[in-house]
């Protein structure tokens, strides 16, 4: 089978922070881990149930990868976060769920589907930091 993907994944387990962008859940921090990871997207592991087109921010410790200075070229960063979009989810026999996100790039960032979601990042900065 050919492989299709833009960037090659690579393996790397770390923590990783999340919150699902909507009013409800969006002051809430989850926690998981990532599974593989490409300049494009990662894929993770993670105990919330999330949707397909949800938008997260996720935070990780990228410092250890080589190609995250090119992918954060790329990225929209908000709060040392990287802003993506759930792609697919897959249920794990384990209960949790394996989460396939590609990253959302700095030209994407205001297009209709992603600032509306996008907007409760900067309203739960706001009102944390008055």
């Amino acid at each position: 089978m050919e492989e299709r993907r833009e960037f090659p994944r690579l393996n790397y387990s770390a923590p990783l922070g999340f919150k699902v962008c909507n009013k409800d859940t969006i002051s809430k921090l989850c926690a998981g881990y990532t599974v593989d990871i490409s300049q494009s997207g990662l894929l993770c592991s993670i105990s919330e149930k999330v949707n397909q087109d949800d938008i997260l921010w996720l935070s990780f410790d990228r410092s250890t990868l080589d190609f995250c200075r090119e992918m954060e070229k790329r990225a929209l960063i908000y709060q040392n976060g990287i802003i993506g979009n759930v792609t697919r989810v897959e249920p794990e026999e384990t209960g949790n769920y394996n989460v396939g996100i590609r990253f959302i790039t700095r030209q994407e960032k205001d297009s209709e589907n992603i600032y509306p979601q996008s907007y409760f990042l900067e309203k739960d900065f706001r009102e944390k930091n008055g």
